[in-house]
């Protein structure tokens, strides 16, 4: 008597891996390639990112191994930190875990994008005035710097300010070395940062007034300026 192959619909777990029956029909071995080229390699995200047709700027900045205890044991994943910035004055950073290394630079990506925050800079190149930041034990100090100092910031710093596309730029951290706290200092000292086309809307006053106010610059200097900055 001849046995029918179980290839059918109804096969079970030992039928036809291929067929679309079974706890293992349809999916078979070859659908973890295809997850695994959906996630991409473990490079992490590089520079050169596009969004909406936009070019953003892709920074890992921390990535450690979790642990969440469950029934049966200890559940491991992974989880990272990463900032997002287009060059132009705008930067955002997010975190995301997930049980695999791509998985979690994913999902922080998209939480970076997601919390963009825009801070005015000076001729593109630097902040406009000193600023300092707090978060939990750690505390970051930032200042504005002349044409060709450079990014003088370590760590998740630099990480931001080279996303944010400031080219000169003095940092000092203290307290902790912690990078998720340090990248938080850093972005509530970023959010006080202000332009002197918005001090001047809120005082009342002409650009060239406030500009004039700085002990660097003449009247003539500070006209100029201000014309650059309204412009």
């Amino acid at each position: 008597m001849e046995v029918e192959p179980r290839n059918g619909p109804g096969a079970g777990p030992g039928g036809n891996r291929n067929g679309p029956g079974g706890p293992g029909g349809g999916r078979g071995r070859g659908g973890g390639d295809r997850d695994r080229n959906q996630r991409g390699g473990r490079g992490g995200p590089q520079a050169g990112g596009i969004d909406g047709g936009e070019e953003l700027v892709e920074k890992l900045v921390h990535i450690n191994r979790v642990s969440k205890t469950v029934k049966g044991g200890k559940r491991f994943g992974f989880a990272a930190l990463v900032v997002v910035g287009d060059g132009k004055g705008r930067v955002g950073f997010g975190h995301g875990k997930a049980r695999e290394v791509p998985e979690a630079i994913a999902k922080a990506t998209a939480a970076a994008k997601k919390a963009m925050i825009r801070v005015p800079l000076r001729d593109g190149r630097t902040l406009h005035h000193d600023g300092r930041g707090h978060f939990g034990a750690g505390k970051v100090y930032v200042r504005s710097a002349t044409q060709g100092t450079g990014i003088i910031a370590g760590g998740p710093m630099r990480a931001v300010f080279e996303s944010l596309g400031v080219a000169d730029v003095v940092t000092k951290s203290v307290g902790t070395n912690n990078p998720y706290n340090m990248i938080r200092a850093t972005f509530a000292a970023l959010g006080e940062q202000t332009s002197p086309k918005s001090v001047a809307q809120r005082r009342g006053k002409k650009i060239a007034d406030l500009l004039s106010r700085r002990g660097d610059l003449s009247a003539r200097t500070a006209d100029v300026d201000a014309e650059a900055i309204v412009a």
